[in-house]
């Protein structure tokens, strides 16, 4: 095209020479239009005619097909017509392109399934990752998902867990992801790349049970539409999942731009290291951005380092009080700076006298709303129905105090982070010290339930009526901030999972005299919880790091965020199953139905560490052995207690005293809760045992397994009874064990 114009325009030049003629304006004129015509089709050849489509899937800019219609690699389209329709696939991370109308900055793409000892299917990569790209995985559109029977997967990223969930196994077909043969966990943001670890941690596969697991990455919306079983979900070889490739962040200007790039629909230029000005219906370069239509043009931040973080671009500035970040310079016709400057100066004298003015009225009204919302919150939280049930009380329960958010405020430094001593599932536990000098533990709860007022003020009132040495007392609670707060005594030395498994204090080893006393102390409180409270209170969460220590070392049970109490007619409650992983109640697990020999389940654990010293779960072990109950309760059976043993242990305790311990243990952790003893038979044999400790020798002893028939004690119970001293009210002798070598 450029030859044949360049050639008419040689032609006419050499013909107007020939007729000698003057027609040189005119002839200028020829020239000029003939060039412009020439740069205008070069302007246009250069630029590529792209397909915003393949088969049935439709995209938009920054993907393209072919080169110069997508703005990098990350963006390349392969439209694959092996397939009928033809399929799209992004060729930097080898995943089908399902649909791109998500969202601007969203896309749904083909997620490969990970599978495990599936016999109908072979076992993939544990690993997908799109690294190396500007895509991560949406933590808001997806879930992680495993699937089959009791899948125990776990999501790692860089070598360390960082989410996962359990399916418990059910032997039919489920619709739906809730726990049953199907789990699902939310994952973290910024998430490029995992490697999945899928195992049986209840089973092993020759049991009969399937071994066929799955676990993968979904749209939370596409699983939740599906119709189908889950069966069917875990044959599929993809399934939907949503990337994010940027995050909008305003509108650009690329007019004066060195290195701009067009397609036939778009215009796009690099501004920074991870951002993109992209402007679409752009015909002219020159007007892609102008006050009228700058829309045309967005900025977006593509993902880099971790986050999407990002400042406005030079020649850009952020506009406050407007709907998005960035604006080019002069977007809206903004006046000059010293305009700017008189015009501020006029206005700031008169909004100085109103707001010298209005100070007061403000302080006041300020205070008016502070209060009132102050009594809302009280009235939500239930503050009238806890001062009912204080004042229908015993006198004993008015020492409960109600305290207001002041006093909190100042106890804790205004709730400041160095004054943290723990966070977990239930809230935010703070140390503070009152006016009269009392050091407290404030527990920060999450938002209550409105519809459970009921139950949480009359939790509140129970606990305060716990009086026993070896549970920590509520002092009071303040229910005028958005979420109640509980004030606790506040215990100093720890927890006695921090002692076991962390060496808190070296040079003060937990000796066996101790870990003997602690076992008693907290057996005597459990028992007291259960049968000599003003109404049976079941923890629910028994566990060492549950357990504190005050400055004499004594045990104190605290933590009763998900504890519930019955009517004592009630043999046991149904809930969601709650509590913590390597302490829970087989049964419970299964049934969702909490008895008091599920707490004797969770201390029987407790034992178990206090004799062994090894953690609840640990994967240093063998996946059968994983769980510390079923690693000990198989070492009972094969006559292996002593090779398990703490080497404290195993210095101090005598012979007996330990297998008598063992076996209370393991009758705890009997699968069937009937089989098990209640906490007030724990709590006489443990005394019990404590008693023998003095009467026996401590000269170091062949530690060989023996089998032994542990007698029935039928002596009554003094809950009032000193751990320390002996049960005067109870016939307990250590020697009515038959040992049988």
């Amino acid at each position: 095209m450029t030859l044949i114009i360049l050639s008419s325009l040689l032609f006419h030049i050499g013909r107007v020479k020939r007729m000698g003629r003057t027609t040189m304006p005119m002839n200028l004129n020829i020239l000029l239009m003939l060039l412009w015509l020439n740069q205008a089709l070069m302007a246009t050849a250069a630029r590529p005619v792209c397909l915003d489509y393949c088969g049935d899937v439709d995209f938009r800019f920054p993907f393209g097909i072919g080169k110069g219609c997508y703005m990098s690699k990350s963006f390349e389209v392969f439209c694959n017509h092996s397939f009928s329709p033809p399929k799209p696939f992004l060729t930097s991370i080898n995943m089908e392109l399902l649909d791109s109308s998500t969202g601007s900055e969203q896309i749904t793409v083909n997620n490969p399934v990970i599978r495990s000892d599936c016999s109908s299917k072979s076992s993939t990569s544990l690993e997908v990752s799109v690294s190396g790209t500007p895509f991560v995985f949406s933590n808001y559109s997806n879930r992680f998902t495993a699937i089959g029977c009791d899948n125990y997967a776990m999501l790692i990223r860089n070598g360390n867990t960082v989410g996962g969930c359990l399916s418990i196994c059910r032997q039919s077909n489920t619709t739906g992801c809730y726990g049953l043969n199907c789990c699902q966990a939310t994952i973290p943001p910024n998430f490029q790349s995992f490697v999945v670890n899928m195992t049986n941690p209840f089973h092993s596969d020759a049991d009969g049970r399937s071994s066929c697991k799955s676990a993968f990455m979904v749209s939370q919306t596409w699983l939740e539409s599906k119709s189908t079983v889950l069966n069917e979900v875990q044959e599929m070889d993809h399934v939907p999942a949503v990337l994010i490739w940027s995050e909008f962040q305003g509108y650009c200007d690329i007019r004066e731009h060195p290195n701009i790039t067009c397609t036939s629909n778009y215009c796009w230029a690099q501004l920074t290291q991870n951002q993109f000005c992209i402007c679409s219906r752009c015909q002219d370069v020159g007007k892609c951005t102008n006050p009228k239509n700058y829309y045309y043009c967005e900025l977006k931040c593509m993902y880099n380092r971790g986050s999407y973080n990002c400042t406005c671009p030079a020649g850009h500035r952020k506009i406050s009080n407007n709907g998005y970040s960035c604006y080019p310079n002069g977007a809206f016709g903004e006046k000059s700076r010293m305009k700017a400057i008189f015009i501020g100066i006029g206005s700031g004298l008169g909004f100085l006298l109103l707001v010298i003015s209005i100070w007061l009225s403000y302080k006041v009204v300020k205070r008016r709303r502070a209060m009132k919302l102050k009594l809302k919150f009280f009235k939500r939280n239930g503050g009238l129905l806890l001062e009912q049930q204080l004042s229908s009380t015993q006198s004993h329960v008015e020492q409960t105090k109600v305290f207001n958010s002041a006093e909190l405020e100042k106890a804790t430094d205004n709730y400041h982070v160095n004054r943290i001593l723990g966070q977990g599932g239930q809230g935010t536990v703070y140390k503070g010290m009152l006016t009269d000098g009392r050091v407290v533990a404030i527990k920060k709860s999450k938002v209550v339930d409105e519809d459970k007022l009921d139950q949480f003020i009359n939790e509140v009132v129970i606990l305060s009526q716990i009086n026993h040495r070896n549970v920590v007392q509520l002092i009071g609670c303040c229910l005028e901030t958005e979420v109640p707060m509980l004030v606790y005594e506040f215990i100093s030395n720890g927890t006695l999972f921090q002692y076991i498994h962390n060496n808190l204090n070296e040079e003060f080893p937990i000796t066996w005299e101790m870990r003997l006393r602690i076992a008693t102390e907290v057996a005597g409180a459990l028992a007291y919880l259960h049968s000599a409270a003003s109404a049976p209170i079941y923890h629910r969460d028994i566990k060492s790091s549950n357990i504190l220590l005050d400055d004499k070392y004594r045990a104190k049970v605290g933590d009763f965020g998900t504890s519930r109490t019955i009517s004592i007619e009630e043999t046991h409650v149904t809930t969601r199953v709650q509590g913590t992983f390597g302490y829970l109640d087989p049964e419970y697990f299964q049934s969702s139905q909490f008895t008091n020999k599920s707490d004797v389940y969770s201390f029987g654990v407790v034992l178990v560490e206090l004799l062994t010293g090894q953690k609840p779960i640990s994967f240093l072990r063998s996946v059968e052995e994983r769980s510390l109950a079923t690693y000990f309760l198989l070492s009972m059976e094969e006559k292996r207690l002593f090779e398990i043993l703490d080497s404290q242990v195993l210095k101090e305790g005598g012979k007996k005293e330990i297998i008598a311990m063992a076996k209370l243990a393991e009758k705890c952790l009997n699968l069937n809760g009937k089989k098990r003893p209640t906490m007030k038979t724990v709590a006489i044999e443990l005394e019990g045992i404590r008693v023998s400790v003095g009467a026996h020798s401590t000269t170091p002893q062949d530690y060989e397994e023996v089998d032994y028939v542990v007698g029935d004690y039928t002596a009554p119970w003094d809950v009032a009874s000193s751990s320390s001293g002996s049960i005067n009210s109870s016939t307990i002798n250590i020697n009515s064990v038959t040992y049988i070598d």
